[in-house]
């Protein structure tokens, strides 16, 4: 598959605070959870690197939907993760691209200069702390924003397919919310596993899923895949703006449902909805699931491979300087951001 888009060009790095360079960094920083506006660029505390982490000189981090959550601190139920009256670490961010600038005692694999990608909380900022567990070696021919598009997005659309799912040549595969950070991520995932696959986006992004590789697309404006009379094996729902009952019956009576997905809801009415699905499968022949993705390097190392075998290429539809993380926070709020945005450092 040809490159989507080309590599990016130089980055300019944020001019480094003076006197206190060795101790502190500029971030795009938030000390309350609420609204984006908050986020600003402001000079934070630079921590030493431990035994088991890789210091990066961050080039580019990129964002999805759980960064908003984040700076909203809503759900409530992930301030149990994150605190529960104020942040933790009020900084945004959770996929990287940069270089190693230190490394900690017990760790082997990776030196200073080497170019990596990865996750770790708080990434927009010019240096982070990550565990080497959720590191890897950069994929060749890929720019530092390319690289950073990938860790979060590329493995949710991995672990969903291929632990969860557990996608198998010929079966159908229906992608709901095929044009955003983790659908484009899926779609070209499950081609590379032998699917047929089925895309559901809006009509300005029929061209891009199309070049994805789908063999069928469904303009959500126009039809309504739950109704359409098809029956798939496997639906990943990375939307869930549809009931429950109403997607089931566009799965075939064995099926696999993957949710992935806040939904809108708040409350009560969110804490049924995340737990429906699974409190129903033990009694359906239909298999409703939600899952965790976690990174880790032989992951990584999975995903590094696909794309320089050609399979897999991260789609990256716009790039912001970090004084601009607050923009692309809104633009992500609103639900049509196409492929990955990305804060070049």
């Amino acid at each position: 598959m040809n490159s989507l888009h080309p590599a990016t060009t130089s980055l300019i790095s944020p001019q480094e605070p003076a006197g206190e360079a060795a101790a502190s960094m500029l971030a795009a920083a938030f000390s309350r959870y609420g609204s984006f506006e908050q986020v600003r660029v402001q000079s934070v505390t630079r921590a030493p690197v431990g035994a088991d982490e890789v210091q990066v000189r961050v080039r580019a981090a990129a964002l999805h939907a759980g960064d908003c959550f984040l700076v909203r601190g809503s759900p409530f139920p992930m301030r149990l993760a994150t605190g529960l009256l104020r942040p933790r670490k009020g900084i945004p961010g959770f996929d990287l691209a940069g270089e190693v600038e230190a490394v900690g005692s017990n760790v082997t694999q990776f030196r200073p200069g080497d170019l990596v990608f990865g996750a770790s909380m708080g990434t927009c900022a010019q240096w982070v702390n990550v565990a080497a567990k959720s590191l890897a070696p950069m994929p060749q021919g890929l720019s530092f924003t390319q690289a950073a598009a990938l860790p979060t997005s590329g493995l949710a659309a991995l672990h969903a397919l291929r632990d969860v799912a557990r996608v198998q040549p010929g079966q159908r595969v229906l992608i709901n919310g095929a044009a955003g950070g983790v659908g484009t991520f899926a779609v070209q995932i499950a081609k590379h596993f032998g699917a047929h696959v089925t895309g559901v986006c809006s009509g300005a992004n029929v061209a891009l899923v199309r070049q994805l590789g789908a063999d069928e697309i469904i303009d959500y404006t126009c039809d309504d895949f739950t109704r359409s009379g098809q029956s798939y094996d496997v639906i990943f729902d990375n939307v869930e703006n549809r009931s429950l009952t109403e997607v089931r019956r566009a799965l075939t009576p064995t099926g696999t449902l993957v949710l992935n997905s806040g939904t809108g809801a708040t409350g009560l009415a969110l804490l049924v909805r995340l737990l429906k699905p699974l409190m129903l499968s033990p009694f359906t022949r239909q298999q409703l699931r939600r899952y965790l993705s976690t990174p880790r390097t032989p992951d990584l190392q999975i995903l590094k491979d696909m794309v320089e075998a050609g399979n897999v290429q991260p789609v990256v539809s716009r790039t912001y300087a970090l004084t601009e993380t607050a923009d692309a926070l809104r633009h992500i709020a609103s639900g049509h951001a196409q492929g990955k945005l990305v804060v070049e450092l």
